[in-house]
């Protein structure tokens, strides 16, 4: 099926041609799906690069995909986070755009302005939405300004209520957003393009062994000097950027920063290394992770319920509170185990999960949502 982009100021275009077919009378149309969100390339984190890799794969599985993004609006850098620049499309034009696409439903990824204004527009149109909780916002607000979890959870469940179905990475997620009012939760399965993780080169890198590699955003939310203040041998190294890499470029001045890399050089990277070190406790799933496991690296990290999704019960990284003594630990993991867990994580199969729920959702839409 037919990719395309919407931007602000013309009509969408096709990103690659579907060969003209001769469907039967009796066939069904495909899914006309519009995908709506504000993380998108330029910026690099788990939520855009999950939406990158799901666009790719949902044409194959015969859905007739169209996205909305950033592409082509105004954008500002966001308030404490000036590396990620926020759209600001025209009232108008997100409403436009929908309209002109006529999707049969539509997902809502972000709880962004083009995700605001694409929400508003389905629910005054009566136009069937899901969408996803990726980010706990509430106490990564409350860890910024003084404004408490329970008024940033309250928006949230406005936002999400409004929808079909709203999507969570694991299961003990969704049971936890239950408990804060959200309605209609469901698991969706998340997966990595591996790949792209597990295949080519390794990182040539002069420094002592073993290495302690982090990758992600470089922020305090990721809790990221729990890992560097760690006793450990070897070199520890770190692959992002974030509002706060100068100071902990200034702090820690003998871990190597290796700052934002594309996919195939963090793959590289990932399977150069030897153990990655996974400090964050507020991540809803940590996609990370399951990126270190496709290209044979073992993990290590605190208690958290992503990572119980993503081990799956396999010895294929170490939970713990004592985060140093996990990252020794998993020196001894057998890289080949991590590999064979890692590929069970793959795009495709999220890719399917994710139509699932939205096929369901579509099928439901006679329901009165609030």
């Amino acid at each position: 099926m037919a990719l395309s982009f919407v931007d602000a100021g013309r009509p969408a275009a096709r990103k690659r041609q579907a060969r003209p077919q001769v469907r039967a009378a009796d066939q069904p149309d495909p899914l006309r799906l519009l995908l709506v969100t504000d993380a998108w390339t330029p910026q690099i984190n788990g939520v855009s690069r999950t939406y990158e890799w799901l666009s790719r794969a949902l044409p194959d599985l015969g859905v007739d995909l169209h996205l909305l993004t950033p592409q082509g609006y105004r954008t500002i850098p966001m308030p404490s986070y000036p590396a990620i620049r926020l759209a600001l499309p025209p009232p108008r034009s997100v409403p436009h755009r929908i309209a002109a696409i006529a999707p049969h439903i539509v997902h809502i990824a972000t709880e962004g302005p083009i995700g605001l204004l694409a929400r508003l527009y389905c629910h005054r149109r009566r136009i069937p939405f899901t969408t996803c909780f990726h980010t706990r916002y509430p106490e990564y607000i409350a860890a910024r300004w003084p404004i408490p979890e329970r008024w940033s959870y309250a928006a949230l469940r406005w936002f999400h209520n409004g929808a079909a179905a709203t999507m969570a990475a694991t299961q003990a997620l969704a049971g936890e957003l239950r408990g804060h009012g959200f309605a209609r939760m469901v698991h969706w399965k998340r997966g990595v393009d591996t790949k792209v993780f597990a295949e080519g080169p390794m990182a040539q890198l002069d420094l002592p062994r073993p290495w302690f590699l982090f990758a992600g955003r470089l922020a305090v939310e990721k809790n990221i000097e729990a890992f560097l203040e760690l006793d450990l041998p070897g070199t520890k190294i770190v692959a992002g950027d974030g509002p706060a890499r100068a100071m902990l470029q200034q702090k820690y001045p003998q871990v190597r920063f290796l700052g934002a890399l594309s996919s195939a050089d963090l793959g590289a990277v990932y399977r150069a290394a030897d153990v990655f070190v996974f400090p964050s406790r507020t991540d809803t799933f940590g996609l990370v992770m399951a990126e270190a496991l496709a290209a044979g690296l073992p993990v290590a990290c605190y208690p958290s319920d992503g990572a119980r999704a993503i081990f799956d019960g396999e010895a294929c990284g170490v939970i713990g509170t004592d985060l140093r003594q996990a990252a020794l630990s998993a020196l001894r993991i057998d890289k080949v185990l991590c590999r064979k867990v890692g590929a069970s994580h793959s795009l495709e199969r999220s890719a399917r999960s994710f139509l699932s729920i939205v096929e369901n959702a579509k099928a439901a839409t006679s329901l009165p949502w609030g």
